[in-house]
């Protein structure tokens, strides 16, 4: 996400960087640059107009340009300015103390709103709701179906509307009927329309006359950019939402919706999406957002998607082995599958401070084959070639590479990434027991 915003930007800074002292002019030639790259990037024109005027406002007081280190305050007041454009802090579902808790998701149809009903049920039951999902459109063929099934996948409770084609009528029933099994939280999955309407809009109205949802959260496509924002200040207009989820963000290198949306109608992003799967929907922080953006990475995302995957005990007796240089190629096959529990590996990197500005790997795309052929080449060797790698030779090169059904070449690579990685181990304990040793350590 936001990848051609993101290197433009960091063009754009490194010039600045380069600069020994700024003046007014080169600030106005560097905000000529932003305000095309917003613009290229989608950015609503009345945004772009008001964000650019504001830094440079910022940027040319006299504590910046006389700064030692003058690029870098520039970059700050950037990152600072973005954050509040995306609406400052991180804002989340208010579901308050009903019971249970009516939520309508409501959108276009293709924005995939039915996906995320059960994203979010899952998310939801992840801090302890128990999720009832609803699907209240009768119009589409099989939309019931797919709920469920959906609902199964995540573990939420489902509620069967039978044969009814009452919109209305359903979504009341089911809040009856949640309550009566003992559920907390029902997601409404309300019908989607090619385009706005009276009918539609209708509908939308007298379901939130009739179940006062605690929150109403319009579903909207990333990828389609500024008319996800037009569209979500209609429904706003005409229904009063509480907030956006974001699709597709993934597949959005511009990120035009995801920073205009706020300043445009005023309502925060609350989710976002981020792949197909079911756990690919991450609460949207602005300040973590920003320094995607900026470049600078996302590790407190990434630290939280690593320990919602690994287990505390595994990591101990992995630390344990990396301490005693005993990492066996079993552990590596094991720590590439939780790598890829964690997403798609190219989001995963550019979570990582600095490395997506590295240049060689800009234009890398992590193949996720590249991990399943890794797995099988290791799941071919015996126990103890796993164990212990050195007794590896020509030979038994050529009978994995049979047994895996890659070639010797690949058996070659995986080997020397696995050395590689130890030797780094290797020198990452040498140097923390270092620094412990010198008290930088407080264990």
């Amino acid at each position: 996400m936001f990848e051609s915003l993101t290197g433009k930007l960091d063009s754009i800074f490194k010039k600045l960087k380069g600069r020994g002292r700024l003046d007014e002019e080169s600030i106005s030639a560097a905000m000529k640059d932003i305000r095309m790259a917003l613009l290229e990037a989608d950015v609503n024109f009345k945004v772009v107009k008001s964000f650019t005027e504001d830094i440079k406002s910022r940027a040319a007081g006299a504590e910046i340009l006389e700064s030692i280190t003058p690029g870098q305050q520039v970059v700050k007041i950037v990152h600072d300015r973005l954050v509040e454009l995306m609406g400052g802090d991180s804002s989340f579902l208010k579901l308050g103390s009903r019971f249970p808790a009516p939520v309508m998701l409501v959108g276009l149809q293709g924005s995939g709103k039915t996906t995320t009903a059960a994203k979010l049920a899952r998310y939801l039951m992840g801090i302890d709701r128990r999720v009832c999902l609803v699907s209240a459109d009768v119009y589409r063929p099989a939309a019931i179906e797919q709920l469920k099934v959906l609902a199964g996948e995540v573990g939420a409770g489902f509620y069967d509307p039978g044969d009814s084609k009452d919109a209305v009528k359903i979504c009341v029933e089911s809040i009856k009927d949640a309550s009566s099994r003992g559920f907390d939280t029902v997601l409404l999955d309300t019908a989607g329309r090619l385009h706005i309407d009276d009918l539609m809009m209708g509908e939308l109205k007298r379901i939130k006359d009739a179940v006062n949802p605690s929150e109403i959260l319009f579903v909207a496509d990333a990828m389609t950019g500024q008319e996800a924002v037009s569209v979500a200040q209609k429904f706003n207009d005409l229904l009063g939402i509480d907030g956006v989820i974001l699709t597709k963000m993934d597949g959005d290198a511009r990120g035009g919706a995801a920073l205009s949306l706020k300043a445009v109608m005023g309502k925060p992003i609350k989710f976002v999406g981020i792949g197909e799967k079911a756990d690919a929907l991450e609460v949207f922080h602005p300040e973590r957002m920003a320094s995607r953006i900026l470049g600078m990475g996302d590790i407190l995302t990434l630290v939280e998607k690593a320990q919602s995957v690994i287990d505390e005990k595994a990591a101990r007796e992995l630390e344990k082995k990396i301490r005693k240089d005993t990492f066996t190629l079993e552990d590596f096959r094991d720590q590439m599958k939780q790598i890829k529990k964690m997403g798609p590996l190219k989001d995963v990197l550019g979570m990582i401070p600095g490395l997506g500005k590295i240049k060689a790997l800009k234009d890398v795309d992590p193949d996720e084959k590249e991990l399943v052929k890794a797995a099988a080449i290791i799941d071919s060797m015996t126990v103890g070639e796993r164990r212990n790698h050195l007794i590896i030779d020509g030979q038994r090169r050529k009978r994995i590479a049979r047994g895996s059904g890659t070639t010797v070449q690949d058996v070659n690579k995986l080997l020397n990434g696995y050395s590689e990685m130890r030797k780094m181990m290797k020198r990452m304990t040498k140097a923390g027991a270092k620094s412990k040793k010198r008290g930088k350590f407080p264990f």
